[in-house]
């Protein structure tokens, strides 16, 4: 009977064990996800900023002839 609720104690212990590993995992991802979105958010800006000026008059000018 000691045998059977040492194994049981191990068994449980291997449970929380792996229980506290996908915790801290989902953390870190959670973490990591937070990080690549704060990057979007903080290069986003550069994206969506008015059209560069033109240099010289290259595609200025549009000669339409009908």
């Amino acid at each position: 009977m000691t045998q059977s609720v040492g194994s049981a104690a191990v068994s449980q212990s291997y449970e929380l064990l792996g229980a506290s590993l996908a915790k801290t995992q989902q953390k870190q991802e959670g973490r990591q996800t937070m990080q690549l979105l704060d990057s979007a958010v903080k290069s986003s800006p550069a994206l969506q900023s008015p059209s560069p000026v033109p240099v010289g008059n290259l595609g200025q000018n549009i000669d339409i002839k009908v």
